[in-house]
């Protein structure tokens, strides 16, 4: 299956009036006096756009609509006209697009908000009636599950899950934790952005989007151990789940936890099959001698895109512990083609006109497998919605 779908996928890219049916959701116009409250905006987009995301939706995320609106000098926190909103939708070539407002109103006990959102079907050029929820402001995020229904059966005529499941699988999360979580979104710099998320996961441990985003704190300063330890606190019911488990697999590779790591990347691999996964797949099955597997999934992988050169030479490597030299040469010999100052890919090429196999202990021998850090999720729920319409 995951062959024939990479076929399609890639003759669908040379297809543009093929279209995917993505969803974009923009923060609500802050319709109170209290500008500080903006962040209440963002978060029911996000949620939304999460919930969504959890039931299979193509989903853009913020910082496409960001640089969108960045293209149009378009301001994200200023009341959108329908027809703004409809061009920012056109930029990002979306199908949906959710908008709206919000109003904070005090009350003699505590603060209450309306939240009010509309769906655009630009396919049909139609917009829904507008969806409301209203509460108390510390009932927020119960609010916003809410309206993710009502946006869901706006967009899916029939979802697969009851409305009883769908917010069961929404957990209500704590108003402030929420809080710190989105103004974590929205800060310039990092260290701002890492004390909001530790104090939104502290205050709600149940919440696990902070996690995702610490997570990717520790990997982008290459501790590797603090971010597999927040990866794995991503729950199984988080938007952010099979992304997380990915970049688990990386960490685990890069501390040598190799089995561990072949576990989380077989998992996404099978939901989410891209190239990426099975090369990586692939890396950590060789480092434990797998290596027949390896080169099973290595293959997939360069099928799946046989103009990069790093699957191309995964597989070479693999073919060459495999002893099977002469396939192994025409591998390496196809990655010199797309890079010709390619040392190691040379030296390999040598080894195997040589008919020499690798020799255990040799640390410039071992440990040439290349991984894959890019992750494409989005990339391939767009592709697959195409194939499916078709």
């Amino acid at each position: 299956m995951p062959r024939l779908l990479y076929v399609a996928l890639s003759l669908l890219l040379l297809a543009p009036a093929a279209r995917a049916d993505a969803t974009v959701a923009l923060p609500l116009f802050n319709a109170s006096k209290d500008r500080s409250l903006d962040w209440v905006g963002e978060s029911v987009a996000e949620s939304i756009i999460d919930a969504l995301h959890g039931e299979g939706l193509v989903t853009l995320d913020r910082i496409d609509r960001a640089e969108a609106c960045q293209r149009l000098s378009l301001r994200l926190n200023a009341a959108l006209s329908r027809a703004s909103v409809v061009k920012i939708a056109d930029e990002l070539d979306a199908s949906h697009a959710i908008f709206g407002s919000f109003e904070i109103t005090d009350s003699k006990i505590k603060p209450n908000v309306r939240l009010t959102v509309r769906v655009i079907d630009l396919r049909k050029v139609r917009q829904s009636a507008p969806f409301t929820a209203e509460g108390l402001l510390e009932d927020l995020t119960t609010l916003q599950n809410t309206l993710a229904w009502k946006v869901l059966t706006a967009i899916v005529t029939q979802p697969a899950v009851a409305e009883p499941a769908f917010l069961a699988r929404r957990p209500n999360v704590r108003v402030d934790a929420m809080e710190n979580y989105i103004r974590g979104l929205l800060a310039k710099d990092s260290a701002t952005r890492h004390k909001l998320f530790t104090q939104a996961a502290r205050l709600d441990p149940k919440f696990s989007q902070p996690c995702f985003q610490l997570g990717l704190h520790y990997w982008e300063k290459e501790d590797y151990q603090q971010a597999a330890q927040w990866f794995q606190r991503v729950a199984a019911t988080d938007p952010h789940y099979t992304e997380a488990l990915y970049y688990t697999g990386i960490c685990r590779h890069y501390l040598a936890e190799y089995a561990a790591a072949e576990t989380a990347f077989s998992t996404v691999a099978a939901t989410v099959p891209l190239n990426e996964v099975f090369s990586n797949l692939g890396a950590s099955q060789l480092r434990q001698g797998k290596i027949q597997p390896a080169i099973v999934n290595f293959e997939k992988a360069l099928e799946g895109d046989p103009a990069d050169p790093d699957y191309h030479f995964n597989l070479a490597y693999a073919l060459w512990h495999a002893k099977r030299f002469d396939d192994a040469a025409d591998r390496f010999r196809a990655v010199l083609e797309r890079i010709p100052e390619d040392n190691q890919a040379t030296k390999l090429l040598g080894f195997c006109l040589k008919r020499e196999s690798p020799r255990p202990g040799n640390s410039k021998q071992e440990g040439l497998e290349r991984i894959k850090e890019e992750y494409e999720e989005t990339v391939f729920r767009q592709l697959k919605s195409m194939i499916e319409k078709k």
